[in-house]
């Protein structure tokens, strides 16, 4: 049986914020000896975003996290958070929260304790200690837990508890490594809401959300980083980077997207050129202002593609079907044109196509962005 979370009260009065203060990055190496695990990294975190780094295992962004929280330090490049450069300060003189995959709470104390630790750490007295604890448990909806052990909750629980002592000592920057890759897929979804909630309620409060996940990154950040390879390849809005990718990697990982190779760039008008793929001319924008005569790669989402053409469908390929998946709420199509692959995604077919048959899938100009050939960061 679920039980319904208390209350909340607003931030305003459980927290007041101490001031917001944005993270630097100002061209940031560190290496383990002699290998380079994050490359002369630059990126700006206003005061009061969320800015997710994404990408896969080694490509930095752990890396990029546990340098600002000062667990590691960098060979070259500065940190800033606020207007203070913290590249040599201590990590308890840094104002930042931090919580991990792993919760990190101590077994041997209960809730109210675990909060409490920060603070005592700091020597904060006990009257504020009993202040802070319900307000910081109340804003993830644990105060009716304080004398729980951690072992008497579940994951998602615990990692509440774990945001709280975080939250507790006010700071000015929050620090989130993987925070819901323990979780089972209904609670991540459960918590990815607090979480935005939470942001809700402290909208000084910096984040810096470091995740494989792209639905995380998609549904929490303001701006989205993606690593790979020790570099940022990437970097932008979230509704930009998924809309507008400027390089392949950026396009496939962040999101499903079908990549066709193709050729000879041609201006239309402003915003829009086509381009020659096998014997089918297509339509697209030219977000990045590719040069015309170049080759590029056409990007479109398996959701933006259509079995029926619309008023705005300009764009049309044939194609053999070679897979068909039901997955409950969709169809997911798998077709072979003129030799690559295209992925389709559709509502629930009555009648879905059979696998060797010939199938025409249609999309807008509009849901095209001509990207780069070269993998580079745009």
């Amino acid at each position: 049986m679920t039980r319904e979370l208390p209350t909340r009260v607003s931030a305003a009065s459980a927290l007041p914020p101490s001031g917001a203060a944005g993270i630097g990055f100002e061209n940031v190496s560190v290496a383990y000896g002699s290998q380079l695990v994050l490359d002369s990294l630059t990126l700006t975190v206003k005061p009061g975003e969320i800015v997710a780094l994404i990408g896969p295992s080694g490509s930095g962004k752990t890396t990029a996290l546990r340098a600002v929280a000062g667990f590691v330090k960098p060979t070259a490049g500065r940190i800033i958070i606020g207007d203070r450069d913290v590249t040599h300060v201590a990590p308890c003189d840094r104002n930042i929260g931090m919580v991990v995959q792993n919760y990190a709470l101590f077994p041997h104390m209960r809730v109210e304790d675990n909060v409490a630790f920060g603070l005592r750490a700091r020597g904060v007295t006990a009257e504020l200690i009993s202040q802070r604890i319900p307000e910081c448990l109340r804003l993830v909806g644990m105060e009716a837990y304080t004398k729980r052990y951690p072992r008497e909750l579940s994951g998602g629980q615990q990692q509440r508890v774990a945001i709280a002592r975080a939250l507790a000592i006010r700071p000015q920057v929050l620090l989130l490594d993987e925070p819901l890759s323990a979780l089972d897929a209904q609670i991540r979804r459960s918590m990815l809401d607090e979480l935005a909630k939470l942001h809700r309620d402290l909208p000084s409060l910096t984040v810096l959300y470091v995740t494989h996940d792209q639905a995380e990154a998609l549904t929490l950040a303001n701006h989205i980083g993606i690593m790979r390879d020790s570099k940022l390849v990437a970097f932008g809005s979230a509704q930009a980077l998924y809309r507008n990718p400027p390089n392949r990697f950026a396009a496939e990982f962040l999101g499903r997207a079908n990549i066709l190779a193709a050729k000879s760039l041609a201006t239309i008008d402003a915003g829009l050129a086509s381009v020659q793929f096998g014997q089918t001319l297509l339509r697209g924008r030219n977000h990045h202002a590719l040069p015309e005569g170049s080759d590029c790669l056409v990007c479109v989402r398996p959701h933006d593609l259509r079995l029926h053409p619309g008023e705005a469908c300009g764009n049309t390929l044939t194609g053999v079907v070679r897979g068909v998946q039901w997955q409950g709420d969709l169809h997911s199509i798998t077709l072979d044109v003129q030799g690559q692959t295209l992925r389709l995604s559709s509502t629930p077919l009555a009648e879905p196509p059979a696998l060797g048959a010939s199938l025409a899938v249609h999309f807008d100009p509009a849901d095209v962005t001509l990207v780069p050939e070269s993998d580079t960061n745009g």
